[in-house]
């Protein structure tokens, strides 16, 4: 059975490389758009809960519009969802991704001048200036010390994940205002080149290789629990989004095993490496 989150077809449409589409749903190819707002919120349905967050300069397909609302397919995770039609714009060649935790973009390249947008990491621009040490962007002057080139990768996940440090807990949060045990683990990843879907569940299934139980933990592995992941940052402490803190914090790990299991969510179900 095909998983509705990573499946782009509705009742109406269906992407047209799709098998099995039922009778009277119309194959479509769909068009290359991206998001013009800092973070917008990714639905299961129009007016619907939020499964996961686009930032800006993000792409994505779009099938449908419909009454105002876009039925898509997010390009960095296949996720699938809905977004406001107006949020989205043609695509536009992007030149370079916001490598800080968060930035702001000014009105003039004058850090006194007033700010535009608020920008989180890993955002896509197109830089077509530079002066004073800032970027000309569609959103206003951007500091270049924020940003790196768009073919830049980071080389730890680990560290990235880091930079989220007290970032609040937002379910479904993909952006330095607000991010999830899943996000964190993808922010990470996708900032070092490596491809991991969107949902814990997901990432445990798709992600590394599964390690024998009592294997000592390593940087850089993965810890799951039912509908959690975590970060391993050394053999005694995880790193995670998490709601026992409402933040991105540092945790003891037999401290949050227990904890965790406490609380109702069970044992480790899965130890990773990638």
């Amino acid at each position: 059975m095909s998983d509705p989150r990573l499946t782009p077809m509705n009742t109406r449409v269906a992407a047209a490389h799709l098998c099995d589409v039922p009778e009277g749903v119309r194959r479509v190819e769909g068009s290359a758009r991206q998001v013009n707002q800092p973070v917008i919120d990714l639905l299961r349905s129009p007016e619907g809960k939020r499964d996961r967050q686009l930032l800006y300069g993000e792409t994505l397909r779009v099938f449908e519009d419909r009454d105002g609302w876009a039925f898509v397919q997010a390009d960095k995770d296949r996720y699938v969802g809905y977004l406001p039609a107006d949020t989205l714009a043609p695509v536009t060649q992007a030149t370079h991704w916001v490598s800080a935790p968060a930035t702001h973009a000014y009105a003039k390249p004058d850090m006194k001048s007033p700010e535009t947008a608020s920008l989180s990491f890993a955002s896509r621009m197109e830089v077509t200036e530079v002066t004073n040490g800032f970027t000309k962007t569609p959103l206003g002057f951007v500091p270049l010390v924020h940003l790196s080139g768009i073919n830049t990768l980071m080389s730890e996940p680990v560290t990235v994940a880091a930079g989220f440090l007290g970032t609040p807990y937002l379910w479904g949060g993909n952006s330095r205002f607000g991010i999830d045990c899943s996000g964190l683990v993808q922010a990470g990843l996708l900032a070092c080149g490596i491809a991991c879907p969107g949902d814990s569940d997901l990432q445990q299934a798709e992600l590394g290789q599964a390690l024998p139980g009592g294997t000592p933990p390593e940087r850089g592995d993965l810890l799951f629990w039912n509908g959690h992941v975590a970060w391993v940052a050394d053999a005694q402490t995880i790193l995670h989004a998490n709601a026992g803190h409402m933040a991105v914090a540092y945790e003891p790990l037999e401290a949050a095993i227990t904890r965790i299991q406490t609380q109702g969510d069970g044992p480790v179900t899965a130890h990773k490496r990638l």
